[in-house]
């Protein structure tokens, strides 16, 4: 059987992660969602992890979920229909708090859960060849599950569009919403990943992870006393770490930090 999922770690802590369905157009299924969780779990556990690259095998990036599984899980209880909804529930939350940095590379269409993907990563960068589009309620159905990301991905306004017309959208525009940050030619994908990958690797890694939970802590949130406390608090615990006093001392002392591999 062929796995759904395809890893390779490089010697960087670099993990590329590839969805492995191309004849399916890389749509989810129950085996696809429990492995790349499981996978997603697992990398952000090892400290020896730096970044996550979530990559396709194929023409499409990923057409969401799979027809045929939906169509089987929707005849099954409620209970159990309401489970299997938790697991891609759970597969994008965890994605979107993985606690290292993300990049998606979109080199063909994504649709649906394929978008949830995409807006769940800290960056994304498109081919010129990549569409998007957000087609459930042309199937009856809606993006329920991915909502909360496509939505701070590109904002309300757009969302409601876009949620509405199920139209498709090209690279350029996902770029200009906010959906993708650099739109290159597909030749160029991997070179453009690469680039980013490069400066990714030059923090610290708890430092990332904490700066990250930042967005999560202040998206949303007046600046009141609250905020303005716990970030007082999260900069004097970061200045007083280990990872703090390192990097502080290496741009001093004009040497890398002992986190970089240059």
């Amino acid at each position: 059987m062929t796995e759904t999922i395809l890893e390779a770690v490089d010697a960087r802590g670099v993990a590329t992660l590839t969805l492995n369905r191309p004849d399916r157009h890389n749509a989810f299924d129950d085996a696809l969602i429990a492995d790349l969780t499981a996978a997603l779990h697992r990398l952000g556990d090892e400290p020896g992890i730096r970044a996550v690259v979530l990559a396709s095998r194929g023409r499409s990036f990923s057409a969401g979920a799979d027809l045929d599984w939906m169509r089987r899980i929707a005849r099954q209880s409620p209970d159990a229909n309401r489970a299997d909804a938790a697991g891609l529930a759970r597969l994008m939350h965890t994605l979107d708090r993985l606690p290292k940095p993300t990049l998606a590379l979109v080199q063909g269409a994504a649709y649906g859960g394929g978008v949830g993907l995409v807006a769940c990563c800290d960056v994304a960068i498109a081919s010129e060849r990549a569409s998007f589009c957000l087609s459930e309620v042309k199937l009856g159905l809606t993006p329920a599950t991915i909502s909360p990301y496509v939505v701070n991905a590109i904002g309300p306004r757009w969302a409601r569009r876009l949620f509405q017309t199920a139209e498709l959208v090209p690279a350029a525009r996902a770029r200009e919403i906010g959906l993708v940050h650099e739109v290159v030619a597909e030749e160029e994908l991997t070179a453009a990943g690469a680039a980013v990958l490069q400066a990714a690797l030059q923090g610290a890694p708890g430092a990332q992870a904490d700066a990250k939970d930042l967005v999560f802590l202040c998206e949303g949130r007046p600046i009141d006393a609250d905020l303005m406390g716990e970030t007082g608090r999260r900069i004097a615990l970061r200045r007083a770490s280990a990872e703090g006093q390192e990097g502080i001392a290496a741009f001093l002392e004009k040497r890398p930090p002992a986190w970089r591999q240059d």
